[in-house]
């Protein structure tokens, strides 16, 4: 039995970088470590869901749906969560 990295995984079970079943993991992971990011974010400010959600007028169960799922959040709520309820800035890269 040979030891096979996640790379060669994902390679194997998903296509390489660049095919269309790839670029949908790839997409939706990225989509999941902003949510990851944002709870952690709200957490080092000692803030609960419900806290934010009222500074930036969502609802609890909203910011809970992105923390767990941030594919379907717009820029402008990102930015909104971010800047006016976690006091941050946000960072945006493009690779090509």
């Amino acid at each position: 039995m040979s030891i096979k990295t996640w790379n060669t995984i994902k390679d194997e079970v998903y296509g390489e970088k660049g095919t269309p079943r790839r670029d949908v993991l790839d997409r939706d992971f990225e989509a999941f470590k902003i949510g990851l990011m944002l709870k952690k974010a709200r957490e080092e400010k000692k803030l609960t869901q419900e806290e934010l959600a009222e500074l930036v007028d969502k609802n609890r169960a909203y910011i809970s749906r992105i923390e767990n799922n941030g594919s379907n959040i717009t820029l402008k709520t990102l930015f909104e969560i971010v800047e006016k309820g976690l006091g941050g800035k946000v960072k945006i890269s493009i690779e090509l």
